[in-house]
């Protein structure tokens, strides 16, 4: 059985990066996290926190790649609602599962865009008192930001546009794609 048949004439989207180069980077940023967390993880335990939802199937493709032992939690946070543009209103929609005080945290994120949602998520994080806090992206859209923050682990950088798939979407649709598309119409 082989993937079910994408960028149909009805679909309104094109591949912008393959399922093959999402896997291959997928596989050197958790070798790298691997190098970079090998003493920290003798000291303190290491959480991967995915931001909901658009980060589950990249978190669950990178986690496996971590060569270390690993707590996986997640954060529900939006600034989209079912638009294609930020509201700029940041929301917690579900908090953690467990304290994170004195863990090394790793935040996994599906797209820095302008950088608000991000930056406010990580000063959240922060007065939790982890022992260390890092982001990993899959995306960053340069172009658009309106607020500087540090991508410690970075995927790709896009052109600004509108991406969908491999978790992220338009309404909820879309999320599903194997690889990342950008919107056509």
């Amino acid at each position: 059985m082989g993937s079910p048949p994408w960028n149909r004439d009805q679909d309104p989207f094109a591949e912008l990066i393959s399922a093959d180069a999402i896997a291959q980077r997928c596989a050197e940023l958790g070798a790298q996290i691997t190098r970079d967390y090998a003493e920290r993880a003798k000291s303190a335990d290491i959480v991967v926190l995915g931001v909901l939802k658009g980060s589950v199937l990249f978190m669950a493709d990178l986690s496996r790649h971590i060569a270390l032992p690993i707590y996986l939690d997640f954060i529900g946070i939006s600034s989209y609602g079912d638009d294609t543009k930020s509201s700029g209103v940041v929301q917690i929609t579900q908090d953690l599962s467990r304290p994170i005080a004195d863990k090394h945290v790793i935040v996994v994120e599906d797209i820095v865009d302008t950088g608000h949602t991000v930056h406010y998520l990580m000063e959240n994080l922060a007065t939790r008192k982890p022992a260390s806090l890092s982001l990993c992206s899959l995306l960053h859209k340069p172009e658009r930001s309106e607020r500087e923050v540090k991508i410690d682990y970075l995927g790709f950088t896009i052109p600004n546009k509108f991406v969908v798939g491999y978790g992220l979407d338009i309404a909820q649709q879309w999320r599903n794609l194997p690889f990342i598309g950008f919107v056509t119409t």
